[in-house]
Order: C-alpha cells, then sequence, then structure tokens
C-alpha cells in the first residue's frame, strides 16, 4: 500500500512559520522546524513582516548580532483565526 502524501497550502506553512515563532526563534530554526526549503522560508519571512505578522528583533548573544523572529499580537490572532478554519 502507498503513503498517501499530503501537500500543504499557504495557510498551512504560515501557521507552522506563526507558531513556530511564537516565543522568538531563529530563521534556520524555523526553516528546519516547518520542514521549508531555503527558497520557501526566505519567500514567507519578508512577507509576513511587511504584513505585520512576525517582527523581526535584532538580539546581541555572546557577541554576535542574531535576528530573531516573533510572532506579533496581530500574527497570533491570525494564526487562532487559521486554527479555527482548520476545525
Amino acid at each position: 500500500m502507498h503513503a498517501v502524501s499530503k501537500r500543504r497550502d499557504r495557510h498551512d506553512i504560515v501557521a507552522e512559520i506563526l507558531e513556530t515563532a511564537k516565543g522568538g526563534a531563529l530563521k534556520t530554526y524555523i526553516m528546519y522546524r516547518a520542514k521549508l526549503s531555503y527558497a520557501q522560508i526566505n519567500t514567507y519571512v519578508p512577507q509576513l513582516v511587511e504584513k505585520g505578522f512576525l517582527e523581526d528583533l535584532t538580539i546581541v548573544r555572546n557577541g554576535r548580532v542574531k535576528h530573531v523572529l516573533k510572532t506579533t499580537m496581530q500574527g497570533k490572532q491570525l494564526l487562532q483565526n487559521l486554527k479555527l478554519v482548520d476545525m
């Protein structure tokens, strides 16, 4: 028997990104956690930041500058709405 693979739509991918970034996360962590390619993460993240669903925070950790992405209140509301749609 063949395994059925389900392709994710844009809403699923956006929800996974927003869920992963709720507490703040590096872009690479989001990429691996959400199972996205480099091209996909570089497509979705700028759009989500531009629309106000993610914020790009600059922090200094161990003397190195890092960009942390964090879901905004608007992004959390979108995430909640997306979850309601899936029910």
